[in-house]
């Protein structure tokens, strides 16, 4: 096809649908005036339209007639009815306002250890002579865990016995002769107490061959063997005393006024899943880390099964009083450009309240408005809630049915 030929038939295709465009929408006309069309342009074409809608309107002239009848019949039927669907209530479901608690539990993560815990290491340097501990043995204060080699030792104590009964037997012969000076007595006398203090040094260096325990517990794992070379500061076995465990966590500053020594706590363990411990607050760090914002506690939590141990991650579990927030349904809560709102039903009829959400929980959410316990908000039916509007309460009675009974 030439391009005249295309560029005519877009330009009867594009008349023909700007001549629809007037017939069909009245203010079409207008709106051409605006883009500059002349006047008698725009009144030939509602004359060529025209024409052959008032032939067929003049031939059906009765059928339309009739037609405008049933129609306006049919129309004053349908304004009843729409009226009368106008004024209906709207059927919702609500929910009451309940109370709730924000802020009330603290969870954090623990670190235990043993309410007492010591590494046991030799008084005096030696050979291991003797182990007398093994792992996991439950020890008392003054059992020997191992002995270190001691024949040096019991040379210095017994020549120390011989050098006591010498001084003894001197002192004696002493006070007994008149001829003896007072002087001479004297150093006798000075002199058997020197040997006894002797003795006592030398003794005391032979109990220090034993390493014994400083306390009750459960020993760990022996560090040494027999024969090893030790001195006063190798490791020999550590004692841990878990009749309780210190739990130590950090809580949040907000929590900082709100725990006192003796609060319960709740702790459980990976260890022990399903079995929560408690105990008590035991100490409170006398100040806030700046860093992190939080303050270490230590809860003591009474171990008499000796089912834990020193190490072990726990979380803790702290319940406090609380604020007190009106609780809703997470349904209720709406938004709009000015904020969060619920729909309020008040004798019948819906009203917008204006909310401020301050805690979000799976199954309620807490809220500051102007809200009572046993207040009633809308959950479902909420698009079609509107303010002022009436409102039926699903599964309540209608009032004609409370009337007639």
């Amino acid at each position: 096809m030439r391009i005249w030929k295309q560029l005519l038939l877009s330009i009867v295709v594009l008349a023909a649908g700007l001549s629809l465009w007037v017939f069909m929408v009245p203010s079409a006309g207008e709106t051409l005036a605006k883009m500059g069309v002349p006047g008698e342009v725009i009144a030939a074409i509602r004359s060529e339209q025209a024409q052959p809608a008032a032939i067929g309107t003049a031939g059906n002239g009765n059928a339309a007639a009739r037609q405008q009848g049933q129609g306006q019949s049919g129309a004053g039927q349908g304004g009843q009815r729409g009226q009368g669907g106008g004024n209906r209530a709207t059927l919702v479901v609500v929910e009451p306002v309940v109370t709730g608690t924000v802020n009330d539990r603290l969870t954090a993560i623990g670190s235990g250890e043993a309410i007492q815990s010591v590494v046991v290491m030799p008084q005096a340097a030696g050979t291991i002579h003797e182990i007398m501990v093994s792992s996991g043995e439950k020890v008392v204060k003054g059992q020997v865990l191992a002995r270190l080699d001691d024949d040096e030792q019991i040379i210095e104590r017994d020549k120390a016995q011989v050098s006591l009964k010498s001084a003894q037997e001197k002192s004696a012969s002493y006070k007994n002769l008149q001829s003896v000076s007072r002087l001479d007595v004297l150093d006798a006398q000075i002199a058997e107490q020197a040997a006894k203090l002797a003795l006592s040094t030398a003794e005391l260096n032979l109990r220090r061959r034993d390493i014994v325990a400083p306390i009750d517990g459960i020993a760990g794992i022996v560090a040494v063997n027999i024969g090893d070379n030790v001195t006063t500061q190798t490791s020999i076995v550590t004692i841990d005393d878990r009749s309780a465990i210190l739990v130590d966590f950090w809580a949040p500053e907000r929590f900082a006024v709100a725990i006192e020594p003796g609060q319960a706590v709740e702790a459980s363990s990976i260890a022990r899943p399903g079995q929560v411990f408690t105990g008590k607050v035991e100490a409170i760090d006398n100040r806030v880390d700046p860093a992190s914002r939080t303050m270490r506690i230590r809860a003591r939590v009474e171990n008499p099964d000796d089912v834990l141990r020193a190490g072990m991650a726990f979380n803790v579990g702290m319940r406090f009083e609380g604020e007190k927030y009106p609780s809703v349904d997470p349904l209720a809560v709406q938004w709009d450009g000015e904020g969060s709102y619920v729909w309020l039903v008040q004798d019948n009829k819906s009203v917008k309240t204006r909310v401020r959400v301050v805690q979000r929980n799976p199954d309620a959410v807490l809220v500051e408005a102007g809200l009572n316990e046993g207040d009633r908000v809308v959950t479902e039916g909420l698009q079609r809630v509107r303010e002022g509007a009436p409102v039926r309460i699903f599964g309540a009675p209608d009032k004609a049915e409370v009337a007639s009974q």
